[in-house]
C-alpha cells in the first residue's frame, strides 16, 4: 500500500533513471543507454519505489503513475489523439496504473480475474499501447489519469 507520508524528492541520478522509466524503457534498456549495470539500475528503481512509497515489487506502470501523480516528473505530452474509452475501460486503466497484483487489478476494475487478460489486451489494442507501462504513460499524456483523481482513489494503491 502507498502511504500518506511525504514523498522524498528524487536525487538527480534517480530522476534521470525515473525519466527513462517514464519513457517506457526496461531496466536492461536503461542500463544500455546510461552505461550503468543492470544491477545498479534495478537498485535505483528500488530506491525510486521507496521514495514514492510504492510497495515492493510493484510493476513499472505503478511506479510511472506515481512519478507523474506526485509530480516528481512532468506529465508527458502526446500527439496521439485521445481514444474513446468506455467507463469500464477507464476503470481498468486506473486499476492498471494503481495496482500490480492481477487479482487486485481485476477487483479494482470490477471484472473477473479470468476476464482480465482479454480486457487488458483490448484496452492495449484500443489505445495502441505496447504494454501497461506505455498505456499509463499515454494516459497521462491524454490527461485520463489526473493527479487529483489519483490521490483521491489511492487507498489500496499499488498492490
Amino acid at each position: 500500500m502507498t502511504t500518506s507520508a511525504p514523498i522524498t524528492p528524487l536525487t538527480p541520478t534517480l530522476q534521470r533513471v525515473a525519466q527513462h522509466l517514464a519513457d517506457g524503457l526496461t531496466p536492461a534498456e536503461i542500463a544500455t543507454k546510461t552505461g550503468l549495470s543492470v544491477a545498479t539500475v534495478r537498485q535505483y528503481i528500488r530506491d525510486i519505489r521507496e521514495s514514492l512509497h510504492c510497495p515492493p515489487r510493484c510493476k513499472p506502470s505503478v511506479i510511472v503513475h506515481r512519478l507523474f501523480t506526485t509530480q516528481q516528473l512532468a506529465s508527458p505530452t502526446t500527439d496521439r489523439p485521445t481514444p474513446e474509452l468506455s467507463p469500464d475501460q477507464l476503470l481498468l486503466l486506473r486499476a492498471v496504473a494503481e495496482h500490480s497484483d492481477t487479482r487486485n487489478i481485476a477487483v479494482a476494475a470490477k471484472i473477473a480475474p479470468a476476464d482480465l487478460p482479454a480486457a487488458l489486451d483490448q484496452l492495449l489494442a484500443d489505445t495502441n499501447a505496447q504494454d501497461p507501462t506505455q498505456l499509463v504513460i499515454l494516459a497521462h499524456g491524454w490527461k485520463l489519469l489526473a493527479a487529483e483523481r489519483a490521490h483521491a482513489t489511492r487507498s489500496g494503491a499499488g498492490q
